[in-house]
């Protein structure tokens, strides 16, 4: 049987978040997803300015998700291959159904943060009957998440050089 392995990344250049700083309205921020299937390649990437990194993240994942969904993929067994823990972690250690039945709170009452993409991508994983989600390390062996990572900073020059 066919599988679908996805690999999703989202990263910024934040010239505001250190040192108790804020991401400023002008930092470029991008995600990117690879799908591969049945020796068949799609990807695709785009930006927006302003951005935190998860959110950059969890927008690349949503966008994979919902490419899949649009092309019946939920016929196959998926693998997704993130470098974000918190990704990987809220949907293995199932924060993720925690944090929708308490109403997108969290476990000691605060908010969840980037609650509006957690609340879709929580959505669309009821749609897919088999899919897994695996830790690699960023910047490093994983052939897919080199290219998805440098798709988003090809994307974010693009963003740079057209400012």
């Amino acid at each position: 049987m066919p599988k679908i392995t996805i690999f999703t990344d989202g990263g910024t250049r934040n010239t505001g978040n250190f040192k108790g700083g804020k991401v400023r309205s002008t930092d470029l921020a991008a995600w990117a997803y690879l799908i591969t299937y049945d020796g068949k390649k799609f990807y695709a990437s785009d930006g927006v300015f302003g951005a935190t990194n998860n959110q950059m993240e969890l927008t690349g994942l949503l966008k994979a998700l919902q490419k899949l969904k649009s092309s019946k993929g939920n016929m196959f067994p998926i693998t997704v291959y993130s470098d974000s823990k918190y990704i990987v972690d809220a949907i293995n250690q199932h924060w993720l159904d925690n944090w929708a039945k308490r109403n997108w709170r969290k476990s000691g009452g605060g908010p969840v943060l980037n609650d509006d993409l957690w609340r879709e991508i929580y959505q669309l994983l009821k749609f897919f009957k088999q899919i897994e989600f695996v830790w690699v390390k960023g910047h490093a062996t994983s052939s897919g998440n080199n290219f998805v990572d440098r798709v988003l900073n090809e994307t974010m020059d693009k963003m740079k050089s057209a400012n």
